[in-house]
């Protein structure tokens, strides 16, 4: 993980997701790409035939004023950070960066509240997870400490689970974490535990890797028992993959209640698969 997207809005949640970039630069030796995307009033989009490119500039000067503040922060000393600034919707300028300037991570902070659904579903970041061919790592709330020693790791044990497995344990390269493989068993696709072993042993074939665990929840829903698990084991990262187009929306099909809604400050990892 050598080149690090991380898109910046210069809110509170931007700023908790570049302290995880810059911890995460550090470890694996790595640089941080910094972009924010300008939001310039529809009036000074047509700067040219209306001659306001002043006004235009100011708003590019104010973001690069404040793009340099954040290279003053402490936690970035000793840190490459590199400024971008884009001019479209933000998950657009993201994939293009990420091409042009081959990303291996995103990382991004999240205003959710309530769980994963507001913390993905028709958000910016839910577009950025769908359209990134790259892992992207969301962050909810402070983390002075970014270490990862039980990482979470919701699967249906398929075969094109593997690919984003292994994206999983590359990210993890180099620390001593602890992979828990997650089947949840849910009463609206209730498989029997014998059904599921069988494809968890398909699944785990071919696989040299030893440090993880395999487990079976019952839950409700997907959510819940992601959740549920991820607060018993007391894990530092909850990862899944996802099909890009189709986002996360398949995995989440019920609202989860309020008393597990602080559980969801826990980071959430996607990997394309």
């Amino acid at each position: 993980m050598k080149r690090i997207l991380v898109p910046t809005d210069f809110s509170e949640t931007a700023h908790n997701a570049m302290q995880v970039a810059a911890q995460l630069a550090r470890r694996y030796d790595g640089e941080i790409i910094m972009l924010h995307c300008l939001e310039i009033p529809l009036h000074l989009s047509t700067a040219r035939e209306t001659g306001s490119l002043p006004d235009g500039l100011f708003f590019i000067k104010l973001a690069e004023k404040r793009c340099s503040e954040i290279l003053e922060q402490p936690f970035l000393k000793d840190v490459v950070v590199h400024q971008v600034i884009g001019h479209d919707e933000i998950f657009r300028d993201a994939e293009l960066i990420t091409q042009k300037q081959n990303i291996d991570a995103i990382v991004i902070g999240s205003h959710g509240a309530s769980g994963f659904q507001e913390m993905f579903i028709g958000s910016n970041t839910e577009k950025i997870v769908r359209t990134a061919a790259v892992p992207v790592l969301v962050i909810k709330g402070h983390h002075q400490d970014f270490e990862i020693k039980d990482f979470v790791f919701a699967t249906d044990f398929t075969e094109e689970g593997k690919s984003a497995y292994k994206q999983a344990r590359n990210f993890l390269t180099d620390t001593d974490a602890r992979i828990h493989m997650l089947f949840v068993n849910t009463p609206g696709d209730f498989r029997t535990n014998q059904e599921i072993k069988e494809q968890m042993s398909q699944f785990i074939e071919g696989i040299q890797d030893t440090n993880y665990t395999l487990n079976i929840y019952n839950d409700q829903t997907v959510e819940k028992g992601i959740l549920n698990f991820s607060n018993e084991i007391g894990a530092q990262l909850i990862g899944m993959g996802t099909h890009g187009r189709k986002g996360l929306a398949h995995f989440f099909n019920g609202s989860i209640s309020e008393d597990l809604v602080n559980h969801a400050q826990l980071p959430v990892m996607t990997f394309r698969i």
